[in-house]
């Protein structure tokens, strides 16, 4: 089936029923108690220590985290993302590990892709997640002024990634856990251009966090002013990830419903 065929499949099952996300990938992997024997794998020369880059699993680990999106098929889940949230070069840089971005996020998409089979209306998520950079604040109380990156850089990060997402198959590609605007607007641009320069277009989801009952995003957004901010944007879904308990979450869904034409 062609990517434009699964977006269509997709679309027609939003039409007829509600599509169910998976659950967490983190707490699923903290069950297997991995050593750094087990999250370094084969790369046993690597210079740095690599326990805790549950990314790196997808090359390392592929069995267990192709066994996760397994079960959360069978749980019911009609679409898995993929075991990416931190694999780009920003966050792999506290690994030393950049050069493998591209190989982690194809095989990532690849081992979703697997476990999907048999699964009719089993979709696959590119999972970007915010970086562990901020593009709107400082991170130096003492300095205002200073950014520990520039949109530049988040643009080629999320660029890397997305090749790796499509070449490994995703359905569709969900920005999430967006805490800071500009970094998830870095994200889409670089989809975007990503999609520009290819050829090849996937539906875009995205994901805000409300970091408290302010109902604001760490970076200062209502719901309705990140809306505003990312509303150009061609996109399948908005949303709000799970920061908040779900009564607290209530009155942002709410908001976000109404503004929100998707």
């Amino acid at each position: 089936m062609t990517i434009t065929s699964r977006a269509e499949e997709l679309k027609k099952l939003l039409e007829k029923r509600i599509v169910i996300l998976d659950g967490p990938m983190g707490t699923m992997i903290q069950t297997f108690k991995l050593d750094e024997a087990a999250y370094r794998g084969h790369f046993t020369d690597h210079p740095h220590d690599l326990k805790g880059n549950n990314d790196l699993l997808n090359l390392t680990q592929p069995d267990i985290i192709r066994s996760i999106h397994r079960q959360y098929f069978e749980a019911g889940a009609d679409i898995c993302e993929t075991n990416t949230f931190n694999a780009n070069a920003l966050s792999q840089s506290d690994y030393k590990a950049e050069h493998l971005v591209y190989d982690i996020n194809l095989a990532g998409a690849r081992l979703a892709r697997e476990a999907a089979a048999g699964f009719p209306d089993g979709f696959i998520a590119g999972a970007l997640g915010p970086t562990n950079r901020t593009a709107s604040m400082s991170p130096d109380v003492n300095n205002p002024a200073f950014r520990a990156t520039t949109f530049e850089a988040l643009v080629d990060a999320y660029y890397e990634q997305t090749r790796g997402l499509m070449d490994g198959g995703v359905d569709t590609l969900l920005v999430e856990t967006i805490f800071d605007t500009l970094n998830a607007k870095a994200a889409l641009f670089a989809i975007q251009k990503y999609f520009d320069d290819s050829g090849r277009r996937v539906p875009v989801m995205i994901s805000v966090t409300i970091t408290d009952n302010s109902g604001r995003t760490l970076s200062g957004q209502t719901v309705e002013a990140f809306w505003n901010s990312v509303s150009h944007v061609d996109m399948l879904s908005v949303g709000i990830n799970c920061a908040l308990g779900a009564e607290q979450m209530r009155p942002y869904v709410e908001e976000l419903s109404r503004v929100a034409p998707v």
